[in-house]
């Protein structure tokens, strides 16, 4: 049972929905939200590995994600929060590049849409305090 009472809307980042079949609901708010950033990063997933058999597990994940959600966008207000977040994290002497780009985006998208981040991966936000909410599940 959680300390304090589910919140009612939140971004889950791309770990989220990875794992979302094995989470219980009281770990997430009542209403989930993605960015349009965790589908690209799902539907390039499926692309990103050459068993047949998990190539096949992320397409299943990705239609499913897909079929749920109407994705948050990556709009003009996101983009200037990512600036933000950029400068957060190089600040903290890590590199923005790559896949902490992506995350940074999902970070800025949640900023924007002034909802907190479910992550699987709360490390990967630490730089982010102040800007965004972070909650760890």
């Amino acid at each position: 049972m959680p300390d304090s009472p589910r919140a009612q809307r939140g971004v889950i980042d791309t770990s989220v929905v990875i794992d979302l079949q094995r989470l219980e609901a009281d770990q997430l708010p009542v209403e989930l939200a993605v960015s349009a950033i965790t589908m690209a990063e799902l539907a390039a997933g499926t692309h990103a590995t050459d068993d047949l058999d998990e190539r096949a597990r992320r397409q299943d994940r990705l239609q499913r994600a897909e079929a749920a959600f109407d994705p948050l966008p990556f709009d003009g207000e996101a983009a200037r929060a990512c600036g933000r977040m950029y400068a957060a994290e190089v600040a903290s002497g890590r590199k923005a590049r790559g896949a902490r780009a992506l995350d940074l985006m999902i970070a800025a998208t949640a900023h924007a849409a002034r909802l907190p981040i479910y992550t699987r991966n709360p490390g990967d936000f630490q730089s982010l305090k102040g800007l965004v909410d972070v909650v760890a599940v």
